[in-house]
C-alpha cells in the first residue's frame, strides 16, 4: 500500500529526508489554461497586451519564474531549491484561451514539480490581476503537471 511521503508513522506532517536520495538532473513541466472573455481577448490580437503595468505576457512570465524561486516559503514542506533553470511561456489558444507552460531544471536530491506548477499557476494569477479592469470573467480552468523527468521515475501525462 503506497503512503503519503509527507507523513510519519504515527501521521504528523514532516519534511521528506531527500539526504540519502542520489543527485540527477531533473525536469518538471506545468501547465496552466487561462478563459479570457471576448471582451479582454480582443485587445491580445494574436499578441502581447501593453499595459500601464506592463505587458501581461512578459509581466506574468517575471512572476512565474519570481513564484517559482520562492515555492520553499510558499508551500509548507516544500524544500527551499536553488533552481539551475526556470522558462514561462504564453501562447494564445482556441476558445478564448491562453495556454501558460513552465519549465523548471535543478540537478538535485529532489524533484521540481510543485516549483513548475508553482510558476504556471503565478503567472495565471497575474494574467487575471492585469485584465481584471476589463472583465472579472476571467477563468483559471486548469493547472497540472504534464511531465517529469529524473530521480526514481518519470512522468508524462497522456
Amino acid at each position: 500500500m503506497e503512503e503519503f511521503s509527507h507523513l510519519d508513522p504515527e501521521g504528523k506532517a514532516v519534511m521528506v529526508d531527500v539526504g540519502d536520495k542520489s543527485v540527477s538532473k531533473r525536469e518538471a513541466k506545468a501547465q496552466a489554461i487561462v478563459a479570457l472573455p471576448h471582451e479582454v481577448m480582443k485587445h491580445f490580437n494574436g499578441k502581447d497586451v501593453e499595459t500601464r503595468k506592463g505587458g501581461v505576457f512578459q509581466t506574468a512570465i517575471i512572476a512565474g519564474i519570481m513564484g517559482a524561486k520562492k515555492t520553499g516559503e510558499l508551500i509548507p514542506l516544500c524544500h527551499p531549491l536553488a533552481l539551475d533553470n526556470c522558462a514561462v511561456d504564453i501562447e494564445i489558444g482556441a476558445k478564448n484561451e491562453l495556454r501558460i507552460t513552465a519549465t523548471a531544471k535543478i540537478e538535485s536530491r529532489t524533484g521540481v514539480e510543485m516549483e513548475a506548477l508553482t510558476a504556471a499557476s503565478i503567472s495565471a494569477l497575474t494574467v487575471y490581476d492585469m485584465c481584471k479592469g476589463l472583465s472579472h470573467d476571467i477563468t483559471i480552468k486548469e493547472i497540472k503537471l504534464l511531465s517529469k523527468s529524473g530521480g526514481k521515475s518519470d512522468y508524462k501525462r497522456t
